[in-house]
């Protein structure tokens, strides 16, 4: 299926914050309650449309825990944009946000789109964390802000098209060089795509579920 664009993201922050999870309800519109942790990445993608534009997103998960994050550094570079996630149930997984920050801006392109995610907000009655202060951290940090679901699906779907609406935008504002594929966006071949008709359409699925 051919598209016009092609967004590269990257899942980051601590394990078990529910990354894999947000990820298969994007992808796959289902929740699985007990998940292996991430070994490594993960890999899922799925087509949206912005402004009557088929938009292809590569998502990849990254593992939470530490004896990985050197692998996940490896994937900040060439990605367009990053779910930086904590559970809003612990408070621990927010305290280390500014840690993931860190690393991103170090090793991820300067203008990565980033989308601060308080996941998991079906747990009301264990709230650690309150929607206020994950509004205070993404302000002081120029970052987007949304808390999810990934077990009832809530604003799943609005973080995944939010984070592309604003990469999209970038691109029309002329931020990015789309033919410098390390900012992690590619310019699609095939009917209605940017790079025009006559070109080779991409033959990929529409939709896949993580890797196991």
């Amino acid at each position: 299926m051919s598209y016009a664009y092609l967004f590269k993201y990257i899942i980051i922050g601590d394990t078990g914050v529910g990354k894999s999870c947000l990820l298969l309800q994007f992808t796959d519109k289902r929740f699985q309650p007990v998940h292996d942790l991430t070994i490594g990445v993960e890999f899922g993608a799925r087509m949206i449309t912005i402004d009557n534009k088929a938009i292809k997103l590569q998502i990849w998960d990254t593992a939470g825990q530490e004896s990985f994050r050197s692998i996940t550094r490896a994937y900040y570079r060439g990605a367009a944009g990053a779910l930086l996630v904590y559970d809003i149930s612990r408070r621990e997984t927010f305290n280390h946000l500014a840690s993931w920050l860190e690393d991103a801006r170090q090793h991820a392109n300067s203008n990565m789109t980033i989308m601060l995610i308080g996941n998991k907000c079906d747990l009301q009655h264990r709230r650690a964390v309150s929607t206020e202060e994950g509004e205070t951290f993404a302000r002081e940090n120029g970052l987007f802000f949304m808390e999810t679901s990934a077990k009832t699906a809530q604003n799943v779907e609005e973080a995944f098209t939010q984070t592309a609406k604003q990469i999209y935008k970038k691109i029309e504002d002329g931020v990015f060089d789309v033919s410098n594929e390390s900012f992690g966006i590619k310019v699609g071949y095939g009917p209605g795509s940017v790079g025009g008709p006559g070109g080779r359409g991409d033959a990929s699925a529409s939709r896949s579920s993580c890797c196991g």
